[in-house]
């Protein structure tokens, strides 16, 4: 199978698989070859595959879609980190979301300054109106 892994920005992993394991809301299933194509809702866990030569693979997904379709398995999830062994990737991740955190801490500290700024506008053209009424 070809096992591709798409995040927004990019193709996180394009391999031949023997297998994939993955996590839904219902638990834990396996993607052989020959298995009936379909699609699914992932969660956020670990994706595990296995390639033709029997290494295995480990990628962190965030909440994601899988679709088989005949050779091909896709993955589009929202994050995606990759690691060599289950160890590598914990630090992966830790690192990963560190840097998510700190970005979506400094988006919220702009947004607020955003609207405190728009409140001041705001109160400033009411006390014009209200001088010239």
């Amino acid at each position: 199978m070809n096992l591709r892994i798409w995040a927004p920005a990019e193709l996180v992993l394009s391999e031949k698989a023997a297998k994939v394991k993955a996590e839904t809301e219902s638990g834990w299933f396996c993607v052989l070859p020959r298995h009936v194509d379909f699609v699914t809702a992932l969660v956020p866990g670990i994706l595990i595959y296995e390639t033709p030569a029997g290494q295995a693979g480990y990628v962190a997904v965030d909440d994601g879609i899988l679709v088989k379709c005949g050779p091909e398995v896709s993955v589009s999830v929202r994050n995606a980190a990759r690691g060599a062994s289950l160890g590598a990737l914990r630090e992966t991740v830790e690192s990963h979301f560190r840097g998510l955190h700190e970005r979506e801490r400094a988006a919220r500290v702009f947004e607020a300054k955003l609207e405190a700024e728009l409140v001041r506008q705001l109160l400033s053209v009411e006390k014009e109106a209200v001088r010239h009424a």
